[in-house]
């Protein structure tokens, strides 16, 4: 598309069930590009287009769709509500000029609003509210401003008053909304000080000033407009779309920053002739395959063209450049600064990637994606299930940052990865749908070890006579405990040839066997350190099995002697919840057998950090959102093992033992 057409580049974002994909689809009906308004209910809208999307009644994945109104041409990206899926809000921040924050007129600010408030003002970006659903019962435009001025951002400002079923416009119509008018006018002069200075003098500014500094003001988040409407009556469309016009910023007005190989900051302006983007969105498609999804920030690019990957420094070939209306792919000749396109068939580009035609040395900031914080071990339910669930869940982990995939290399599971149980259940079900891969979760092992906790001294004798020629190793250790965290040192103390050195490899390598099995419940053995002090040997009948065997007979036996222990993973837990469910969430931590280590004032929250086992964790995101309505979020990293309590220990080490009978 041309760059002199007139751009709008946005989301739509808010809490779940707020009516955010209906309203998209008012939009789109207002601009025609649709004849008819589909429903989320039906499954008949064009952004929820996803099977499971049509099933569950709600959005999944960030959507793309566009449409043109009064000869601007309007894109925008709808986006789920659910915290599960809050990467999609994440990637879309990237990719847009400003957002419209979606909230119920009934339910007011939810934890969405808060979470979709607190990432679009992290990237700065300018915000308009649209209070929807005011045809709901308890609905009250009046209030709900209220509620975002005292929660969200004093510097909301109201443009409309509602009264019954019609949105009045305060800009257009400032005769029978004076004090609202007056407001604006006022909120306007104070974000300038030459307006100011003529608002005190005049008592007023004219139409045309007050556009233009409002516009600015908007821009540099001084004034966030508030409106209202009933997206699934069409009401308030108008009003919102002639806003977004009139003094939502543009393509053309919107500097992105990013960074040369030196960390020099670079501001990339739209009029630049230079083609940058940034991919912020991969899809796997069932008829084009890989498809990347990008925001181009100035130039433009053709299609059947090259292109330079700057993030992993090699060129690409551009074949076919699509713009996306919901699942629609729709070919285009170009694609030019302002505008979301997408290319398939892209051999090593992915999410994040910077992209530049030709080559100029920058890069744009990464997307923050939030780590995992819910996991879940997986198994095939069939042979044939086992062969198709590497493949779907690679494709899955690349359309997705915040899911991951990994396998424990000490209980040997396959371990998935997501932002909640609901983010994991979609998952599950995607694999089974598009990948006929049928799996059952459950609750990951805890990796468990076991270590000693006094000095022993054995011997560990192997003697074998058959017929010819027989095995014969002997060797004399000391097992004794190390500290936490050291795994395992092997001492030499052998002097005067009691083993010939040639077979002293053998007897570490026997011990080391030895250790991937516990005696308690079969758990790798960590932290000792094993001396081998003494022993003899046979000049036919000794050789490297022998001692190997030797060795791991030593060690068992040493286990058996030393009071062996179990251990277990702690992690470190920062904890960020909002001052009131402290006490809740404090009392959590005790009851996870945690230990609070310090807290400390975070904005309007409270960051706790904390030691918590990992098997008191599993279901620790559900259990967190649960208590805090939400509004709580945690981060976990492995901090070290420490020693299992006696009671809990010994229903591990029944449960161990009950596994291995049934095995």
């Amino acid at each position: 598309m041309d760059n002199s057409i007139k751009k709008r580049c946005f989301l739509i974002c808010g809490h779940a069930q707020t009516g955010k994909t209906s309203l998209s689809e008012a939009i789109l009906y207002t601009c025609q590009a649709i004849t008819r308004l589909g429903r989320v209910e039906d499954g008949t809208t064009i952004s929820d287009y996803q099977e499971d999307e049509k099933i569950r009644k709600s959005s999944i994945n960030l959507s793309i769709v566009y449409g043109s109104y009064k000869d601007n041409f309007l894109q925008f990206i709808d986006t789920p509500g659910y915290l599960d899926f809050i990467g999609e809000l994440i990637a879309s921040v990237q990719a847009v000029d400003f957002a419209v924050i979606v909230v119920s007129a009934s339910s007011g600010v939810e934890v969405g609003t808060e979470k979709a408030w607190e990432i679009v003002r992290k990237r700065n970006l300018p915000c308009l509210f649209f209070i929807n659903q005011l045809d709901k019962e308890g609905s009250d435009y009046s209030k709900v401003v209220d509620q975002i001025r005292k929660e969200l951002t004093k510097r909301a400002t109201s443009f409309v008053i509602f009264d019954n079923n019609t949105v009045i416009n305060v800009l257009k119509e400032s005769q029978r909304a004076s004090s609202l008018y007056n407001e604006i006018v006022e909120k306007v002069a104070e974000s300038d000080d030459y307006l100011l200075e003529k608002y005190l003098e005049k008592g007023e500014l004219d139409k045309g000033e007050l556009i233009s500094a409002l516009k600015k003001a908007v821009s540099n988040s001084q004034i966030f407009p508030v409106i209202g409407g009933i997206a699934t009556q069409q009401i308030g469309i108008d009003l919102l779309l002639d806003l977004i016009i009139e003094i939502m910023p543009s393509p053309q007005h919107t500097l992105k920053h990013a960074r040369d190989s030196q960390g020099n900051i670079i501001e990339v302006n739209s009029q630049d002739p230079l083609f940058t983007a940034q991919v912020f969105k991969s899809i796997v498609d069932p008829y084009v395959g890989h498809l990347n999804i990008f925001r181009a920030f100035s130039g433009s690019l053709s299609s059947n063209s090259e292109i330079y990957n700057v993030s992993k420094n090699i060129k690409e070939k551009i074949g076919q450049l699509y713009i996306l209306q919901g699942k629609q792919q729709i070919p285009v000749e170009k694609i030019s600064s302002g505008e979301i396109g997408a290319v398939a068939k892209l051999k090593d580009t992915h999410t994040q990637d910077t992209l530049t035609q030709p080559y100029k040395d920058l890069l744009f900031p990464p997307i923050e994606f939030p780590s995992p914080v819910y996991s879940a071990s997986v198994k095939p339910k069939t042979r044939q299930d086992e062969e198709k669930i590497s493949s779907a869940l690679s494709r899955l982990t690349s359309e997705d940052p915040t899911f991951k995939v990994s396998r424990d290399p000490q209980t040997k599971e396959l371990i998935i990865s997501g932002m909640g149980e609901l983010h994991l259940n979609v998952i599950i079900e995607r694999m089974r749908r598009r990948y006929s891969a049928n799996v059952e979760l459950g609750t990951p092992k805890v990796p468990y070890k076991e270590t000693v906790t006094k000095s022993v001294k054995v011997q560990g004798k192997y003697k074998k006579q058959t017929g010819g020629r027989g095995q014969y190793g002997d060797v004399w250790i000391e097992v004794e405990p190390l500290e936490r965290g050291k795994e395992f040192e092997f001492v030499d103390k052998i002097v005067g040839g009691a083993i010939p050195r040639n077979f002293i490899p053998s007897v570490e390598k026997g011990i080391r066997k030895a250790m991937e099995e516990g005696i308690l419940a079969g758990y790798p053995v960590t932290d000792i350190r094993v001396t081998l002090y003494d022993g003899s040997y046979h000049p036919v009948d000794s050789s490297d099995i022998a001692f190997q065997i030797a060795g791991s007979m030593a060690l068992k036996k040493a286990l058996e002697q030393a009071n062996s222990v179990l251990l277990e993973p702690i992690m470190n837990v920062e904890i960020v919840v909002p001052e009131e469910f402290m006490g809740q969430v404090t009392g959590d931590i005790n009851a996870r057998r945690g230990r609070v280590l310090g807290m400390e004032i975070k904005g309007k929250n409270q960051v706790v950090r904390a030691q918590i086992p990992l098997g008191e964790m599993f279901k620790y995101a559900s259990d967190l959102r649960s208590v805090t309505g939400g509004r709580g979020t945690y981060s976990m990293s492995f901090s070290h093992y420490e020693i299992v309590p006696t009671r809990l220990a010994q229903n591990i080490i029944e449960m161990a033992k009950e596994e291995k009978k049934e095995g």
